[in-house]
């Protein structure tokens, strides 16, 4: 009896409801479903009743779903019978390493960040005896929390049918690849392997270098791609043979930025409604302080006893009446001393402080940002200015890295300069240095874009974090530069770093 035909709002499990159909090839459809338990997306696969490698891809899914990188999709379930089978695995949002690289090459050190995500990820699966053999532009993904996640490991081969007498080799190769679409944005392989992209050329019978292809690749990234995958030109070195392998090699590459962290919540005073059996006071604890004591303490003074008795209660009653007197008098004083306060007398000009109205500010965004080097033969990385502006701090402008934080005694700076577009009152700049350490910065406004015509609105030793530059009066120009004088270190070496900056001007 042949089994039920597989329709969107077929429900698997009790629990995974069929949605869209993503993509169907050679008796396998991939959907993508809601876990109606969990209330999320899910991938699930399934398979046409004569699917000739349904055992396989059920095997290599559950040995997936041992594996804890979380860079690799977590498979929920594999189930194999009568009726339907299928995997379910994790829906990723995000923007494939394709997309990415689609307009062109990526930074050469974040394209390494995210393939050397990728091949610790594989090392961990190599070691459970898993292999990917299928490593395009399209299993690589930025995902939506701003992580790394590799795509269809094992499962992806299967369904392929595609298979290695040394699958290690093979995913370290695949790496090399990825690493050289980063790099050139070209893919180094067969066109329809390549997500779209241009492929790379050739010379001499073989795939052209990345720094044949791009200018401005780094020596040591073109040294890693040729060892895992151009064996013509890796100039005697050893091979890169294995992802654990290719991880060590870019192991001192910085990596992307982390999912963010939540922003801690300000520590306010907790309203009055909220519920006291969360163990959390939210009434300020009565001090039982002691009651108030005169500041005219007299001293007791023992009294003769002359006359007996009687004397002794006139001489109590008439130092009791001095003393109410004294009070009533200190009283009278002080409440006239509390009433006139705020109030002039004549001729007597008020002391009392007049509440200064808050300045409006207001964020002017920039028509331009450019790398700034007056001194040097370029713009100081200006094709990753537009990233320190584009509201995402995982993306980052930065300098030509230095062997000194005097640039070698070659400059006096370098620096990130913004045209606002028009000349505007300079209140406040925010900048976020990111992970550097050290250094000298200055920020600088100005009407013109030379350096002498700008003056200097703020000075901070240290750049590292958020920094943020106020100036007492609004400083008006047209240009802000950020300004090292002195680089801050970075990953071993000197380099100056923007990931964010905010201009805020009065209104």
């Amino acid at each position: 009896m042949s089994s039920p035909a597989v329709e969107p709002g077929t429900k698997l499990a009790e629990r995974f409801r069929l949605e869209d159909r993503v993509h169907e090839s050679g008796g396998a459809t991939l959907w993508k479903a809601i876990d109606e338990v969990l209330a999320r997306p899910v991938a699930v696969h399934t398979f046409d009743p004569d699917f000739p490698r349904l055992n396989e891809v059920v095997t290599a899914a559950r040995v997936a779903s041992r594996l804890t990188d979380p860079r690799l999709t977590q498979v929920f379930d594999a189930t194999e019978d009568d009726g339907h089978s299928y995997v379910v695995s994790e829906w990723v949002s995000g923007e494939s390493f394709g997309d990415m690289i689609a307009g062109g090459p990526l930074d050469p050190e974040r394209a390494a960040a995210m393939v050397a995500e990728a091949a610790e990820a594989l090392a961990h699966a190599h070691e459970a005896n898993l292999a990917h053999l299928c490593l395009t532009p399209e299993h690589l993904v930025w995902t939506a929390g701003s992580t790394v996640k590799l795509l269809g490991l094992g499962v992806d081969a299967v369904l392929g049918d595609v298979t290695s007498d040394d699958p290690a080799r093979e995913d370290a190769e695949g790496l090399g690849r990825l690493l050289y679409a980063g790099l050139t944005g070209h893919w180094p392989g067969d066109e329809q392997d390549s997500g779209g992209l241009p492929v790379a050329p050739m010379g001499d019978g073989h795939f052209c270098t990345p720094r044949q292809v791009t200018a401005g690749v780094p020596g040591y990234l073109d040294t890693i791609v040729c060892r895992a995958m151009l064996p013509e030109t890796r100039r005697g070195l050893d091979p890169l043979t294995t992802p654990a392998e290719v991880a060590e090699a870019l192991a001192s590459v910085s990596r992307p930025s982390p999912l963010p962290m939540p922003t801690p919540m300000p520590m306010t005073a907790l309203p009055v409604a909220a519920s006291r059996s969360e163990g959390i006071d939210t009434v300020a604890p009565q001090r039982h302080t002691p009651p108030p004591q005169h500041t005219q303490h007299t001293q007791h003074r023992q009294m003769p006893q002359q006359g007996g008795g009687m004397v002794n209660k006139v001489a109590m009653t008439v130092v009791v009446l001095l003393v109410m007197v004294a009070v009533g008098l200190g009283a009278w004083t002080l409440g006239r001393s509390i009433g006139n306060a705020g109030t002039p007398t004549p001729g007597e000009e008020s002391t009392t402080p007049t509440p200064t109205a808050a300045v409006k500010t207001r964020e002017v965004k920039p028509s331009s940002v450019t790398g700034f080097d007056p001194l040097g033969d370029n713009e100081e990385r200006g094709e990753l200015a537009q990233y320190a502006t584009d509201g995402k701090e995982s993306t980052d402008w930065h300098s030509e890295s230095y062997d000194s934080a005097d640039f070698g005694r070659l400059k006096t700076g370098v620096g990130l300069l913004l045209d606002l577009g028009e000349s505007v009152p300079v209140k406040q700049v925010t900048v976020e240095f990111g992970g550097t350490s050290g250094g000298t910065v200055e920020l600088r406004v100005g009407d013109s874009p030379r350096l002498d015509d700008m003056s200097v609105l703020q000075k901070i030793n240290g750049v590292s974090g958020k920094k943020t530059f106020t100036a007492e009066a609004p400083k008006k120009g047209r240009y802000v530069l950020v300004w090292f004088t002195k680089m801050p270190t970075y990953q071993g070496n000197y380099r100056g770093q923007v990931l964010e900056m905010k201009v805020l001007a009065t209104k």
